[in-house]
């Protein structure tokens, strides 16, 4: 399937502006699939043994940064649950907004009550940019890697970002405008977090991201125009698999944002919490 229709681009622009602003999140809400996703009465099987659970990125909701992979997830015969975590000043549709080490004990939460609703040991995780550092964070600190099996992110970011050279002008206005450090703080815990050199970036690097125990894939695109340099989000690390999708499918023209509608990706995530899948290379050509 190649996507480059006027229904992916449609579909694409809502997202945009759902990450970036959350203004578009509820009307993309209402069109998501919902097959076998976030429904609590499956249970695991042995095939498919671990629920996934879903991660967003800042500024999203589980509806929107999932419409395009749960269902997929779900249709493999795997039991897919998300949340919509972190919100704050902007209302319940836009998460990812407060400290990440705040959203990293609700993702705990919401990980032993899968746990315990569906009768599995352990999870898998798989996440979209913030949903890549944040549950590293859980992994790491707040016991989650005795409860993960597999952790999966895409568009993923483990050292912070440039932002293409805007940190800078960022980094200057929070030292020279009266205030601004804290309100931001206040309405957007996560974005000083991820402005290197942080305490939080500072706490997730040492000793390395990777801890023992779960299996970790990280996804990353030469594209991404978010997390820049782009490098940020490989481990290099053993016992990690990093992943440049780029070199598995050279005719993926993928961004940082366009990873959430992106099949390489479906089946990269598919491949990664079972090896016996096969991805396939198919050309994408929506690079933002």
């Amino acid at each position: 399937m190649q996507v480059t229709n006027g229904g992916a681009k449609r579909i694409l622009t809502a997202l945009v502006a759902a990450l970036t602003l959350g203004v578009a999140a509820p009307a993309v809400a209402e069109a998501a699939p919902s097959s076998g996703w976030n429904d609590w009465d499956c249970r695991p099987t042995a095939t498919h043994p671990q629920p996934v659970v879903l991660v967003h990125g800042l500024g999203a909701n589980d509806s929107v940064n999932w419409f395009f992979h749960a269902p997929k997830l779900a249709a493999q015969g795997y039991c897919v649950f998300s949340l919509t975590y972190g919100t704050g000043v902007l209302g319940p549709g836009v998460g990812g907004l407060a400290s990440m080490r705040d959203s990293a004990a609700q993702l705990g939460r919401f990980v032993d009550k899968v746990r315990t609703t569906t009768g599995a040991a352990k999870v898998d995780i798989v996440g979209h940019s913030e949903g890549s550092t944040m549950p590293a964070y859980y992994l790491k600190y707040g016991g989650g890697a005795a409860k993960v099996a597999h952790f999966v992110g895409f568009g993923a970011n483990y050292r912070g970002t440039t932002l293409g050279g805007l940190d800078a002008l960022a980094k200057a206005l929070l030292t020279t405008v009266p205030g601004l450090g804290a309100i931001l703080r206040t309405a957007c815990g996560a974005c000083t977090e991820y402005l290197a050199p942080s305490a939080f970036l500072d706490d997730l690097a040492r000793g390395g991201v990777h801890v023992p125990g779960p299996a970790y894939t990280s996804i990353v695109s030469k594209y991404d125009e978010v997390v820049t340099p782009y490098t940020s989000g490989i481990l290099n690390e053993p016992g990690a698999t990093d992943i440049v999708l780029q070199d598995f499918c050279p005719s993926d023209a993928s961004g940082h944002l366009s990873q959430a509608i992106d099949p390489n990706v479906t089946g990269l995530i598919l491949h990664a919490l079972d090896a016996s899948y096969a991805p396939a290379c198919t050309p994408f050509t929506l690079p933002l």
